[in-house]
């Protein structure tokens, strides 16, 4: 069963890269550039994902999560730096947060394994590539050892 991705990122050249790693895993990717144009796809279209950068213009990512999630979207937010408040408050909306060093390294695991509900894991912990106690990082769903980057 193909998935149906919405990508939301305002630089082409990750945009494209990102599109490109999850055309390889035969993804149907819907990708954009900004937030009007991705909620405007939120309302029209039903996806599996919602992979969207935090930092969208005068809007985040975290406003697409709320504009998703009552759509039964799992969603995906991710920034380029570390940021526990962020994290945390992602998670506290059912939403999962990643890194954007991490994302091409996991991206493919939120499409091709089964995950729970909700990102349990402690946005305290900035080194999520170690061994850890709880929660489970989308890399151990696929049963391979997490990497670095």
């Amino acid at each position: 069963m193909t998935q149906r991705i919405l990508l939301v990122e305002p630089n082409t050249a990750v945009r494209d890269r990102f599109a490109a790693i999850l055309a390889g895993v035969s993804a149907e990717v819907q990708a954009c550039a900004d937030f009007l144009s991705a909620r405007r796809a939120v309302d029209a279209t039903p996806f599996d994902l919602l992979v969207t950068q935090v930092r969208l213009g005068a809007y985040n990512g975290v406003h697409l999560v709320h504009l998703a999630r009552p759509h039964g979207m799992r969603c995906l937010v991710y920034s380029a730096v570390t940021d526990p408040v962020l994290a945390r408050e992602v998670q506290s909306l059912g939403a999962f947060y990643e890194t954007m060093d991490r994302l091409p390294i996991v991206l493919v695991n939120y499409i091709m394994h089964a995950l729970p509900p909700a990102d349990r894991r402690d946005p305290e912990r900035a080194d999520r590539r170690g061994p850890r106690r709880g929660g489970r990082r989308v890399v151990d769903a696929a049963g391979m050892p997490a990497t670095s980057v």
